[in-house]
């Protein structure tokens, strides 16, 4: 996992890659369940490396904030885990791939409330459900963890102020078409899954799905799983724990496209409906690349591409 012989400087590299992969036409899809996700240009892109050295690259839009989506699942894993949580946990959710939609009724029905993945939406309200048994309000909680590994301070939703926010406008009005997300939660709590009201473990799912960060902090925030468990402040996971998120990310983190995600780039990585992508190259770096156009699996078009690229041209792989 050593940067190929004859590449170029990371800085060069980086630069090389927006020019290439920005976007220079409107392809792709938004959701249309999250209306304020349409309103982003659709040639953003932006790409951030940290690695574990301390160095951090980053070019493009690399410092616009996002909105983070299902990459929080990432994060709120790995709280859930602190603390020798672990049993519990996975008492409640497997740690297998779907094979089906994110946020499908029919699998969790079937297999009688039991997620499949902390990644589907119905694993990372469990999850979610789980940290508000510690706090009632797990999406500040998270907020604090995020700002906390990213090294920044949390701001107040203005432009220009260092840290992540949560846009509490873009999670109510994603809150107003959270129907799915309230029927997985009634499903799972019917099979007796959920401890919290269905309504409240909701809110605070959404509320985690819409905090805005940039590039840069994702891939600093990430940066613990890239070197076994030490964050910015410390020990965030005991090693064994972070390697083990890191495999989850590999087999479930794309949505149903993790098999395609594994053969083109071959690093275990985590991807949001806002065109974020978290990749981890173990005891290197965690980088965190942008686009907001997805492809029909709900990944970002011209993200999924830079990485491919970025892993043949550093040799960058697990495999």
């Amino acid at each position: 996992m050593t940067t190929t012989l004859g590449a170029p400087p990371l800085d060069v590299l980086l630069e090389d890659i927006v020019r290439y992969h920005r976007p220079r036409k409107e392809t792709g899809a938004v959701p249309r369940n999250i209306p304020f996700l349409a309103k982003v240009p659709f040639d953003r892109f932006g790409i951030a490396v940290a690695t574990t050295t301390g160095d951090v690259f980053c070019s493009g839009d690399a410092d616009v904030p996002f909105s983070i989506q299902s990459i929080s699942k990432v994060f709120t894993l790995a709280m859930a885990l602190q603390g020798g949580g672990s049993p519990r946990l996975w008492s409640r959710v497997l740690r297998e791939p779907s094979g089906t939609a994110f946020n499908s009724l029919v699998q969790l029905e079937a297999e009688h409330g039991i997620p499949r993945n902390p990644f589907i939406n119905a694993g990372a309200l469990v999850v979610t459900d789980h940290l508000m048994e510690q706090t009632p309000d797990a999406a500040a909680h998270l907020l604090r963890f995020l700002t906390e590994q990213a090294g920044q301070q949390a701001r107040t939703g203005k432009q220009g102020q260092p840290g992540p926010f949560i846009d509490e406008a873009a999670a109510a009005g994603e809150l107003a078409g959270s129907s799915r997300n309230l029927a997985l939660a009634h499903f799972l709590k019917d099979f007796g899954n959920l401890t919290r009201p269905a309504e409240s473990v909701v809110e605070n799912y959404v509320r985690q799905c819409s905090i805005m960060m940039t590039c840069t902090e994702l891939a600093k925030a990430g940066l613990f799983l890239a070197n076994d468990g030490q964050g910015a402040s410390g020990t965030v996971l005991p090693p064994s724990e972070a390697k083990r998120v890191g495999s989850i990310m590999l087999t479930c983190g794309m949505y149903d496209a993790a098999g395609e995600f594994a053969y083109r780039v071959g690093l275990p990585g985590k991807s949001g409906v806002g065109g974020g992508i978290l990749v981890i190259v173990p005891g290197q770096c965690a980088i965190c690349v942008w686009s907001p156009r997805l492809d029909a699996k709900g990944n970002s078009l011209a993200g999924t591409a830079a990485l491919a690229d970025l892993s043949d041209r550093t040799g960058w792989s697990v495999f």
